[in-house]
């Protein structure tokens, strides 16, 4: 797992409520936010959209975590819980961010990534078909992984990959279930071809009637 990136996103506490308070963030180019979790108060907050666009634009996404520094409040790690996008726009208009407690685990989804080649698609002309593409995990906060890597190529035609087969690791506990297939090596049935009729041999060519030309009334 790469090395995280320290990120502190400074933010300023929120006193105002409704639409109207939202829209005067949002004009200034603040995202409302609401802190949750972690033992202490929920907080509304307010912080930059252009840093909290480029955290969510990290490969980490939103399971980025970064610190929030509220002026009057003070420093916390915290990671994104939800997020409201604009459907229009594509901007974020409101999240709400959980807050982390060293030493706690906490749920996550992660994505998962194939690697390799499988012997059933390089030897036996079949086609790797990947059905889950994220699984749920528990850890450490500073432990979560921007992705599992998951090691295909053994996988022969027909062969079927399952969550328990995700190798254990220490620090990472799997909380999809076992049986839930990850990904599996199928072939591909060509449909038959239907080739159009072909004339049969000795057909009557079409008939072609000449028409000569108009005999001359006699005279």
């Amino acid at each position: 797992m790469a090395e995280r990136q320290e990120i502190t996103v400074k933010g300023e506490q929120r006193t105002g409520r409704g639409k109207n308070d939202a829209r005067r963030l949002r004009a200034r180019g603040f995202v409302p936010l609401t802190i949750y979790g972690g033992g202490g108060e929920s907080v509304s907050a307010a912080a930059p959209l252009r840093e909290l666009a480029a955290i969510l634009r990290t490969e980490a996404g939103h399971n980025s975590i970064f610190t929030l520094d509220i002026d009057g409040v003070g420093a916390t790690e915290v990671m994104f819980l939800d997020r409201q996008i604009d459907p229009v726009r594509g901007r974020l208009v409101h999240a709400d961010l959980r807050r982390l407690v060293r030493g706690q685990k906490i749920e996550v989804t992660v994505p998962l990534h194939l690697v390799g080649e499988p012997v059933g698609v390089t030897d036996g002309g079949g086609v790797l078909e990947q059905i889950a593409r994220e699984i749920e995990i528990r850890c450490q906060p500073r432990n979560i992984p921007d992705a599992i890597d998951v090691d295909v190529s053994n996988l022969g035609v027909h062969d079927v990959l399952h969550a328990s087969d995700i190798p254990a690791d220490e620090n990472i506990e799997i909380l999809t279930a076992p049986e839930t297939v990850i990904a599996t090596v199928g072939i591909v049935r060509e449909e038959p071809v239907e080739t159009p009729a072909t004339a049969e041999e000795g057909a009557a060519e079409p008939e072609v009637i000449a028409k000569g030309k108009k005999e001359e009334d006699e005279a």
